[in-house]
């Protein structure tokens, strides 16, 4: 007996210390975690730099409140995303939306909060409307993404120019711009960021711990599996991008809110933005892969680069180079990682880019 007992105290040591190894280990490999740590580095490079202007709460509050609409569309996006789809009409259905409800609040008197209440609606529904008519195409139809979202790109920013006659509408009710577009709580803290956290929590809530945050995992990792488990793909993927449209119309009237206007010529690269951040946050391109959290990451790195770069005088523009050098990287990071895993192979990120991905 006296030789079986230690051997079993060691098995057991041994199982209660391999979670906390994989949990540490996990979250180092996990690239929303390291894009974190880009994130801080940059923000650290940048108060170095312009202490007295960037580090400042009023600059940070700043950052946050531009990319508030952002983080609403990311949120959907990343739910499609993970299906292995893509929506690249988030912008022209955003668009959209805020046409819709301003026209219909002007033609309701345009003032109070029963007019502005009636637009929200209104350009939630807008939003809905065209993530539906995404989402049927798409599992119904058998089109590609693509295809479908480009479509839609065109036809969303098509209409809102024909119902407008291309000029935009600034009549906006002021309780909307003033309650949330420009209102605060507690002082200092953005409404409309304080929104954009509410559905950024709902939806990594749903996202991890609902069914149908799992089917959404089940549908992109695999859709003949996730069929031949019971998982209605059709339906799911229409699920997915009426919520996407539904997000869309939501930042809709947070744009309106914020500007004061519909901003009809000011959406062209949103979408583009929004997949950059959703990429660069971990979601993988291929499916099956993402975390609501890394999203948002992803998307205060260009909103850092942008504003660090015009307080320290740097030209703006190099925002995007700098963008678009992270994305190819997160990309190229998740190509290398899931080659490993289909391999069987846990080498290093670092020793597979100096081997060129050879073995050994």
């Amino acid at each position: 007996m006296s030789t079986t007992k230690p051997a079993t105290e060691t098995v057991a040591i041994g199982t209660l210390e391999e979670p906390r190894t994989g949990f540490l280990r996990g979250l180092l490999r996990a690239q929303a975690f390291q894009i974190l740590l880009v994130l801080l580095v940059i923000i650290i490079i940048f108060s170095a730099l312009a202490p007295d202007t960037f580090a400042q709460w009023s600059n940070f509050r700043l950052i946050i409140q531009n990319a508030s609409i952002l983080a609403v569309l990311g949120v959907g996006m990343t739910y499609i995303i993970i299906t292995s789809g893509i929506d690249l009409s988030i912008g022209s259905v955003l668009v959209f939306s805020g046409v819709v409800s301003a026209l219909t609040m002007r033609a309701l008197g345009g003032e109070g909060w029963g007019v502005a209440t009636i637009g929200i609606l209104v350009s939630i529904a807008s939003g809905i409307v065209w993530g539906l008519f995404n989402g049927f195409l798409i599992a119904k139809g058998k089109i590609p993404p693509l295809i479908v979202t480009l479509g839609s790109l065109g036809m969303g920013l098509g209409f809102a120019q024909i119902i407008t006659g291309g000029v935009d509408i600034r009549q906006v009710p002021s309780v909307l711009t003033d309650s949330i577009g420009y209102g605060n709580i507690f002082g200092t803290i953005p409404m409309i960021s304080v929104i954009a956290l509410v559905v950024v929590i709902i939806g990594g809530i749903v996202l991890h711990f609902t069914r149908f945050g799992l089917h959404t995992f089940a549908v992109g990792s695999s859709e003949i599996a996730a069929r031949r488990v019971g998982v209605k793909v059709d339906r799911h993927l229409i699920a997915v991008y009426t919520l996407s449209g539904g997000l869309a119309g939501l930042a809709g009237i947070l744009s309106l809110s914020q500007f004061s206007t519909t901003a009809i010529a000011g959406q062209s690269q949103t979408n583009l933005n929004v997949i950059a951040a959703v990429v660069i946050g971990g979601t993988s391109l291929f499916g099956g892969v993402g975390t609501i959290f890394g999203t948002v990451v992803g998307l205060f790195i260009p909103a850092v680069l942008q504003n660090g770069f015009v307080i320290t005088g740097v030209q703006p523009f190099w925002q995007q180079v700098a963008v678009g050098a992270v994305l190819i990287t997160a990309v190229y990071v998740d190509q290398v990682r899931r080659s490993a895993a289909m391999r069987g192979n846990s080498q290093g990120l670092w020793r597979k880019f100096v081997s060129g991905g050879r073995r050994g």
